[in-house]
């Protein structure tokens, strides 16, 4: 099978010839830059600029000589662009790794800590001296909000405000025209699955505007202002998602929506709050998906959600990520029994926050060879590991991890 037919067969809860593997295929999927540095060397693999494409998650562009190595199926519809050299320029990672940074996001120096702004200037995140990652610290909403300003206050906010390839690429008139082009020329240069990041993110972009605690405030104390902030937030997406769509959707396999519901002990909202507000929401854009373009809905979503998968698959999902194994109720051979039949798993494949940086690579092996015999009978499942490969995960563990996946995955 072409990786391209490997995806979808699973998706379509058929054996492919062996199970598809997604690394950096999308944001959650990826590897910290120090991590991919670390790989790369220990790979003895030729030394290449390291390319940060998501400032905030510090996440690396994989190169083609890794995706091969790993026998990777998957590739993000964003590295069709910002592929010229002006639109990178140096920075160097916590370690002082040089690496490549996108113009349009650059952190830049405010006291001891590297910031992120916005367009206007406002300082949206930091990172302190010796952290690896970007924390927000402004939420456009937590005082006051202003619903006809909804699409404002998301160009104030770190994690709908700092771009991801393509990024300005496609902000001007043409940009529909563009982001076409890029798919069209990525589509004819590969046979790997092109995953579209697209977001359309409710629970979070109230998180994200509110803050977490004030957002939680408003769904129970304040329903009426709740459902006006989220039928708000449905217009835009509904309004992005005809222009995403109607350039791409002829050339990508999988558009990817995004919404945190789940923590370590189990949801974040009740499986009732679920359905009052988000249920409706979700099958209205997902139904609208369907009706614009030939394309499998995947659903980031981390933490324990086993509660909330009934009403996710009604709603017209067919892929969750990246099935955080560790967490309440998220056992892989009750996942696959209850809802195997009718939800692709992709991840779930390695446990990246014990196994992966702690275990030695036997250990890591066997780890994936084991739940490699729960997840790929009938189809339905990607590998990739729990989230992100981690700043301080062992490059020698990343190489046992696909290596299994490699050497197990096979069907027949």
């Amino acid at each position: 099978m072409t990786s391209r037919e490997r995806i979808l067969a699973a998706l379509d809860h058929r054996e492919p010839d062996r199970t598809p593997i997604d690394c950096s295929g999308h944001r959650s999927s990826g590897i910290h830059a120090l991590a991919y540095a670390r790989l790369r060397r220990h790979l003895g693999l030729p030394e290449r600029p390291i390319r940060v494409y998501d400032p905030v998650q510090q996440l690396a562009i994989v190169d083609e000589d890794v995706l091969e190595r790993f026998g990777v199926d998957t590739i993000e519809l964003g590295r069709a662009f910002a592929r010229e050299d002006r639109w990178w320029t140096e920075w160097e990672l916590p370690d002082g790794t040089p690496c490549l940074m996108p113009v349009w996001a650059k952190p830049e120096k405010h006291g001891g800590d590297w910031v992120l702004r916005s367009k206007s200037g406002r300082i949206l995140a930091r990172m302190p001296e010796g952290c690896l990652y970007f924390e927000q610290t402004w939420y456009p909403f937590e005082e006051k909000d202003d619903l006809d300003r909804l699409a404002e206050a998301m160009d104030e906010c770190m994690w709908t405000a700092i771009a991801s390839p393509p990024g300005p690429e496609v902000e001007d008139p043409d940009g529909p025209a563009k982001l076409a082009e890029g798919a069209r020329r990525l589509r004819a240069s590969t046979d790997r699955a092109i995953i579209g990041l697209f977001g359309g993110n409710l629970l979070e972009l109230g998180q994200f505007l509110y803050r977490n605690d004030r957002f939680f405030l408003l769904l129970a104390s304040d329903p009426r202002r709740a459902h006006a902030f989220l039928d708000r937030a449905v217009e835009l997406h509904l309004a992005n998602l005809e222009r995403f769509l109607g350039a791409v959707g002829p050339c990508i396999d999988i558009i990817l929506f995004g919404d945190d519901l789940g923590m370590q002990q189990g949801p974040q909202i009740s499986p009732a709050m679920y359905r009052e507000f988000f249920f409706p929401r979700q099958r209205l854009m997902w139904q609208r998906v369907r009706e614009l373009a030939d394309v499998r809905i995947m659903l980031h979503c981390c933490g324990g959600v086993y509660e909330l998968l009934p009403g996710l698959i009604e709603a017209g999902l067919d892929a969750i990520n990246p099935v955080q194994i560790t967490c309440r109720g998220m056992d892989p051979a009750t996942l696959k029994r209850e809802f195997g039949d009718r939800l692709t798993f992709w991840g779930g494949g390695c446990d990246t926050r014990d196994v992966l940086r702690n275990a030695p690579p036997a250990e890591v092996r066997r780890h994936v060879h084991e739940l490699l015999r729960i997840w790929t009978p009938g189809g339905g499942f990607v590998f990739q590991q729990v989230h992100n490969i981690q700043a301080d995960i062992p490059p020698e563990n990343i190489v046992a991890m696909y290596d299994a996946a490699l050497k197990w995955g096979w069907y027949g």
